[in-house]
């Protein structure tokens, strides 16, 4: 399987490159607006310099390299696993339409243990109903852009499946707030290296269950998004999730 590293430069790239270098899989090139040549294959600062054949994309980088990636992937018909979070509603539905052409798999998260936590929490959200309020906590480094987390939201639609998506998203709290209402509430901590840890709280009356997931190693990220590359190729235009791999575990 050849791939194409977008984001090649930065942390998740370098954990790719160092996964795939036991994984019989070929790197064969990069796109960065970092140039460096120390990775062993050509990075390109955009999708049009690329000379190779690939078989599919895995991009770890920004939302701003969103609009010419999928250009390029849709006119030569690749695959591409999106691993990047922070996109716009506009964004979003851009990425809907080019799935309609090309296969495109999407998280916000690549780790298994994390949409297996999903999972729980939609079911737990759905045996306690409206009896249990429901707060997310989720922490992360000091130098993640966006909050909440795309794994946050994740678990928010998880839960809030579970109501027909009726309940709000409260995004932190400031200030006299007065009563809780029919919310879910969403809270981000940043600070020094925490690679991602993700609470889903459901308090009752006189009890509460937590739900939980820690991620020691930025790895795991890199070895769901491999996973989901191998599994994609070959799959016809479509949107794509964890939801679709774990079905076949």
């Amino acid at each position: 399987m050849k791939i194409i590293i977008c984001g090649i430069c930065g942390k998740m790239g370098q954990n790719l490159l160092e996964l795939l270098s036991t994984d019989g899989a070929e790197v064969i090139c990069g796109v960065d607006i970092c140039q460096n040549s120390k990775f062993g294959v050509p990075v390109y600062k955009s999708f049009e310099e690329i000379k190779e054949r690939a078989d599919v994309i895995i991009d770890f980088s920004s939302p701003a390299a969103l609009k010419s990636e999928m250009e390029w992937a849709t006119e030569h018909n690749i695959p591409v696993v999106l691993a990047t979070t922070g996109y716009s509603s506009e964004q979003l539905d851009y990425i809907d339409e080019c799935a309609k052409k090309i296969p495109v798999f999407k998280t916000a998260n690549f780790s298994l243990g994390v949409n297996l936590l999903v999972n729980l929490v939609k079911m737990t959200a759905e045996a306690l109903g409206e009896n249990f309020d429901i707060e997310i906590i989720e922490k992360h480094h000091s130098r993640k852009a966006d909050a909440p987390s795309g794994t946050a939201l994740m678990l928010a639609e998880g839960a809030n499946s579970a109501f027909g998506d009726k309940k709000e998203y409260l995004k932190g709290r400031d200030g006299i707030v007065g009563k809780r209402g029919k919310e879910i509430g969403i809270h981000a901590v940043r600070g020094g290296t925490i690679v991602g840890e993700h609470e889903v709280m459901f308090a009752g009356g006189d009890e509460i269950i937590t739900i939980s997931h820690s991620a020691r190693s930025k790895k795991v990220f890199a070895a769901g998004a491999v996973k989901a590359a191998k599994w994609i190729v070959g799959k016809p235009a479509g949107k794509y999730d964890m939801t679709d791999i774990l079905k076949n575990l």
